[in-house]
């Protein structure tokens, strides 16, 4: 047989495979929508749909509502099969049946914040997902008297902060500072915010929750028991099942905070040497005071010339200016804080400040889903420090910020201490505690379409901060997921090895990988919750989606 021959025959073969998947596809993917029509009627009482396919006109925006970074909505990412926007929790259940009868995957989205877009894309590669939008299923209800509140898991941060602001002034809850990430994935994976320091996590201070399991069933804490329970608060929610709500302790605040946001020069001696304290002391003062670094390049006014490497500092103190300007002077004396330079707001307020909305907005600013400021492609890492990086180190690091455009790749420096050291390793899946200094999110942006180019760059820069992160292994945050972790086979159809996912697993968990693991086994052995980086069970079965 000739070339041509081998050649012809081969690709009759490969037309006639791919029309087999593709009729596959439709089939499974029609079925599926069917038992959707069957079971959840594509309408409400305001005749508003429940799920969108890519014949609806109303698609894309569905899909690119939610999405904060748009290296994950270009043409050449896989797009979701179906879109589906329950209003109701049996619209939940009707889902994971119909998902479970047809072979569908799933994926799950609340904020759509995650780095990697694992809650509405699927690298598997397979002929067709769904998406289960949770944004309808958003109430937060909030009871003052036992200082809790249930939140649904479609909220956003946002809007658990209004809300609680709207019952009481003193309460609170320690969770991110960013208004549009969503509860259910921010608490499913840890949640680290200015009130961590004194309180912990969001996810160390959850009493309750109410999910659907592998079986379509609604279980809460008493019902699923504890190693359930133990496994979503940080373990990443969505290896074990859909979270509908959380309920969560509120913790006591102020009726007064002070914040704070300078920025200055790392050519300034002073800010050398406040850096230099910063990274010994930030994890040790008063736990009611958090101040965050960045550091990016900054450029002339007419933007045309790189100056140097502007360090912001942004910080939140509860309680008074006079005791903050007092505290600053004792620990950090070469940043020469000013009364002029500090705000004293409600605790509430701190979070219109913190979102660069500082023109006298209303709060309701925080339910707007939308009002997020950069779409840009973007691409994340981050570590744990537990020693300082030395200071000449630190120079040549920072340097290398300059072979990228002005102010797109900054570092983002995150203090721990106080509570933080108090949790034990083994309370929930998130491991890193006791002996963190801080935490690092490396971020890079861009504006041209040189995706591969930057992101090379960003993983150089990683590296090049190998000697000086956590070690055996080098830890990271789940909940900044990174697909460069590991050596998964992204290309398989829906599954993932234990053997694959303990390279990433350990970073993200430390040993508390292998009780997830154990979780997963008891709760969901088929492997119906998967994704890219989920947990996987002991032993996984052949592919069932």
């Amino acid at each position: 047989m000739n070339n041509f021959t081998l050649s012809s025959s081969f690709a009759k073969i490969c037309i006639s495979l791919f029309s087999f998947l593709f009729a596959a596809s439709a089939l499974t993917h029609d079925d599926f929508l069917h038992c959707l029509s069957t079971h959840v009627s594509n309408s409400t009482s305001t005749h508003e749909p429940i799920f969108y396919t890519p014949n609806d006109s109303l698609y894309s925006s569905v899909l690119n509502s939610s999405i904060r970074n748009s290296r994950l909505s270009s043409p050449s990412i896989p797009k979701p099969s179906v879109i589906i926007t329950p209003f109701h929790v049996s619209h939940v259940q009707a889902i994971v049946y119909c998902s479970k009868k047809h072979g569908m995957q799933i994926r799950i989205r609340s904020g759509g914040h995650d780095s990697e877009g694992l809650s509405y894309v699927s690298y598997f590669k397979l002929p067709g997902y769904a998406v289960i939008d949770l944004r309808n299923l958003n109430s937060v209800n909030v009871d003052v008297e036992s200082k809790s509140a249930w939140v649904q898991a479609g909220a956003t941060l946002g809007e658990l902060y209004y809300w609680i602001a709207e019952k009481s002034g003193n309460l609170g809850f320690p969770a991110g500072d960013c208004h549009t990430v969503g509860v259910g994935g921010q608490i499913g994976g840890g949640g680290y915010g200015y009130l961590s320091r004194k309180y912990g996590l969001a996810a160390d201070n959850i009493l309750d929750a109410k999910l659907i399991d592998a079986e379509g069933r609604i279980q809460d804490r008493k019902s699923m028991g504890e190693d359930l329970f133990w496994a979503i608060r940080g373990g990443g929610a969505a290896s074990f099942g859909i979270i509908l709500e959380w309920k969560v302790r509120l913790v006591p605040v102020p009726s007064t905070v002070t914040v704070f946001d300078v920025s200055r020069n790392m050519e300034n001696d002073a800010t050398k040497r406040f850096v230099h304290w910063w990274q010994r002391r930030a994890s040790k003062v008063d736990e009611n005071l958090t101040i965050f670094l960045t550091f990016k390049t900054a450029a002339s006014s007419n933007n045309d010339t790189k100056i140097g490497v502007e360090v912001g500092v942004r910080g939140t103190f509860h309680g008074g200016v006079d005791k903050l300007l007092e505290l600053m002077e004792k620990e950090f004396p070469e940043l020469g804080l000013q009364r002029r330079d500090c705000s004293e707001m409600r605790w509430v307020e701190s979070f219109l400040f913190l979102n660069q909305f500082r023109s006298g907005e209303s709060l309701d600013v925080l339910l707007d889903r939308t009002s997020y400021f950069d779409f840009l492609p973007r691409k994340v890492k981050c570590d744990f420090m537990k020693e300082p990086i030395p200071d000449d180190a630190l120079e040549t690091i920072l340097g290398k910020l300059f072979e990228e455009d002005v102010g797109r790749a900054v570092i983002s420096v995150f203090p721990y201490g106080g509570k933080m050291n108090e949790i034990s390793e083994s309370a929930i899946p998130f491991p890193h505690r006791a002996g963190v200094l801080y935490m690092v999110y490396y971020t890079l942006r861009w504006e041209d379409q040189e995706e591969e180019r930057h992101v090379s760059w960003l993983r150089r820069f990683y590296n090049d901060l190998t000697p000086y992160a956590s070690k055996n292994p080098r830890a990271t945050y789940v909940n900044s997921r990174d697909l460069d972790l590991g050596t998964n086979n992204l290309n398989e159809g829906g599954t993932t090895n234990i053997t694959q996912a303990s390279i990433w697993g350990t970073k993200y968990f430390k040993n508390n990988f292998y009780k997830l693991i154990y979780v997963k086994t008891k709760v969901d052995p088929t492997n119906f919750f998967t994704y890219e980086q989920s947990i996987p069970p002991l032993l996984t079965h052949s592919k069932s989606h």
